[in-house]
């Protein structure tokens, strides 16, 4: 075996693996009132939570199942009723650990196998780590605490800083009535990050939480929530996994970031769910006076995915960009986009959307871009590329754009194609192989997302999009 066959299947190892179930508390399948009770018992929440969550779950019962926009993945294998909504691994800290020793060896080996330890030695200034429901691990580097950041589980925000978390959750950014699934998803929320950087202060070195599902038929609904003061600026790196199972699973995070004047956030995703996994979020940004909001999304896995990372432009000269790839290959639905609100004047945004499809895959881009009366001189850029490797895969792009104002520049460009002959043709004629001249092609569709990524990202992204290619992964 060589030593790239190595590489591969080191690779592929890390996503594939799974854990025998060791849980110290599951709720019962599917979304009942009790259901919600226990789960907010078993956190020994506020009452101020529970009754969020009690009106969450009347919401989401109201709202029907989309099923009506064009185009859009078929959801009907997903029967909410047969999914375990809330799994607390077996963990002595409620509050996770902040030392990897203290971990159980199965869920400690479960992130060494994945790279956590290595990768916040090298790269980060702080790491969260979530099993199933709950973060069992949490860590930030003294010289930040120092400075007044605070890097800590959900959980955590909502008992030590109550006032912030009932300020800003599920409130302005991503109410529970947004829609159906940010509904089901304030109903069972469970872990997540939350972050506050202080006026003025810049976190020089990426935050990271990683979300492992490991049980079979189980739904994770992890919340994030972000507060960057006026002048600050932070990184936040976020990756997802989960083995192969015959059930579906569900994953149904919840995104909320507040950017404050003249702060800068960086929100980066790399997700590889297994392909039994419905991946189904709502994120969502709110930028005030001249702060700049930028969402890196690589979006690989999952059976069916309908992502699309929003900002309200809320200040005169925000800033939003978004850049995002998309991976779909034989039985799945990748529909992913960006949503930008421009509210203010002198607003910018752009969009950067990669797509890439392979036995009969299909990617979507679905996008929508508003600019609102007395928004002038605003600017909206939105290019997106697809790339496709034969007659069987698809892929469609559904830019919707509502202009109502007259003084804005507003650009918008779409190529589809597939990897041309004569590209593979030069590349073999320089020594490379067949899926070597395919791979480097895609490496280069690609590199505007790897370049904003931290190098040890940037090649896991590279290693994940190759096994993608393999038919190796999920």
């Amino acid at each position: 075996m060589s030593s790239e066959d190595i590489q591969d299947t080191d690779t592929e190892a890390r996503f594939e693996f799974k854990k025998e179930e060791e849980s110290a508390f599951e709720s019962e399948k599917g979304l009942t009132e009790e259901t919600i009770r226990v789960i907010s018992e078993d956190k020994d929440e506020p009452d101020w939570m529970l009754e969020r969550r009690l009106r969450a779950l009347e919401q989401y019962k109201k709202m029907p199942m989309p099923t009506d926009w064009p185009g859009q993945p078929d959801l009907s294998e997903l029967d909410i009723e047969e999914i375990v909504p809330y799994i607390r691994p077996d963990v002595d800290k409620r509050e996770g650990v902040d030392d990897w020793d203290d971990l159980p060896e199965n869920i400690q080996d479960t992130f060494e196998q994945l790279g956590i330890p290595e990768a916040e030695r090298n790269a980060l200034s702080g790491v969260g780590a979530q099993y199933e429901s709950e973060v069992v691990y949490q860590n930030m580097q003294e010289r930040w605490e120092e400075k007044g950041v605070v890097f800590c589980n959900m959980d955590e925000a909502v008992r030590e800083y109550p006032e912030l978390v009932k300020e800003h959750f599920m409130t302005d950014c991503v109410p529970a009535s947004d829609n159906k699934f940010a509904a089901l998803h304030g109903a069972v929320w469970s872990g997540g990050s939350f972050v506050y950087v202080p006026e003025d202060v810049t976190v020089n070195m990426p935050v990271q939480a990683y979300f492992r599902m490991n049980s079979e038929g189980m739904g994770q609904f992890e919340h994030t929530l972000i507060i960057a003061e006026k002048g600050s600026e932070v990184h936040y790196i976020e990756g997802c996994s989960a083995p192969k199972y015959a059930s579906h699973n569900l994953h149904s995070g919840g995104v909320e970031v507040y950017v404050g004047e003249e702060a800068h956030v960086q929100y980066s995703t790399v997700q590889n769910w297994s392909k039994n996994t419905f991946n189904l979020n709502t994120k969502r940004a709110i930028v005030e006076e001249n702060g700049t909001m930028e969402w890196i999304s690589g979006s690989m896995g999952s059976k069916a995915t309908m992502l699309y990372p929003s900002s309200i432009l809320k200040g005169r000269g925000a800033t939003d960009n978004h850049i995002t790839i998309a991976f779909a290959g034989e039985g799945q639905d990748i529909d992913t986009g960006a949503k930008v609100y421009h509210n203010a004047p002198n607003t910018k945004s752009t969009i950067e959307s990669k797509s890439i499809a392979k036995d009969g895959g299909r990617t979507n881009y679905r996008g929508l871009v508003h600019i609102a009366d007395g928004a002038e001189d605003s600017k909206t850029n939105v290019e997106c590329d697809a790339l496709m490797f034969d007659n069987e895969s698809t892929s469609d792009t559904m830019p919707y754009m509502e202009i109502n104002e007259s003084k804005v520049d507003v650009a918008h460009e779409a190529t589809v194609g597939k990897i041309g002959d004569e590209d593979v043709f030069y590349l073999q004629s320089r020594g490379l192989d067949d899926d070597d001249a395919k791979q480097m092609i895609v490496s280069g569709f690609i590199e505007p997302i790897t370049e904003e990524l931290p190098i040890e990202y940037a090649v896991e992204l590279n290693r994940l999009i190759e096994l993608e290619m393999e038919g190796s992964l999920g």
